[in-house]
């Protein structure tokens, strides 16, 4: 994953988080996969509701930041019907919104034992660290695009224009000069033709 999509995930992941939050969820905790492991997704966002209305409410804030912010929507939701344990596909994500009985009995952070946890705060200093990054690359490439990129393109601007209008002009000049000859050689097949008569 590159670093500007894998930043792109972390925003993501940071602003389901984030609408958990709002909405009163219980122990938010976002799991990075090992890779090796699950071949499925990157992370897992993991909270609970104290109801089932509470449940989907939770759901339906994640769905509506993530929709209004970046225009994204979850491949599918499960479970919201029940309310008990709603999963929220986002592909490189999956948000998992337990009622607090049902987390205790399935226990995900139990059967992911390889994957590391990540508290909000970690995730925004990982976003922090990496936008730096992305930004100071970016204007990297602006520098050195600046100093090489106008002196190369008004080089190669002229020399091209001076060979179209070159070949133009040699075209043009062959074409009246196969001309030339063509008339004079009807005008005096006409001149002897007369002449016969």
């Amino acid at each position: 994953m590159a670093i500007t999509e894998k930043n792109q995930v972390q925003q993501l992941l940071a602003a389901a988080a984030e609408a958990c939050d709002e909405r009163k969820a219980e122990d938010i905790r976002i799991l990075a996969l090992d890779p090796a492991e699950s071949g499925l997704t990157d992370y897992f966002l993991i909270c609970s509701g104290n109801s089932d209305r509470q449940n989907v409410a939770i759901t339906d804030a994640i769905e509506i930041k993530l929709k209004q912010q970046f225009g994204v929507y979850p491949n599918s939701v499960e479970g919201r019907r029940q309310g008990e344990w709603i999963l929220m596909d986002y592909v490189d994500f999956i948000v998992h919104v337990f009622s607090v009985e049902k987390r205790a009995f399935y226990g995900l952070e139990r059967l992911r034992k390889t994957a590391t946890v990540l508290s909000l705060a970690d995730l925004n200093a990982q976003l922090a660290l990496q936008t730096k990054a992305v930004v100071a690359a970016g204007r990297k490439k602006v520098a050195v695009g600046k100093k090489t990129l106008p002196a190369k393109k008004s080089a190669a601007k002229k020399p091209a224009a001076k060979k179209a209008t070159t070949r133009k002009t040699a075209t043009k000049t062959a074409s009246k000069a196969a001309a030339k000859p063509a008339k004079k050689a009807t005008k005096s097949a006409v001149k002897k033709a007369t002449k016969k008569k």
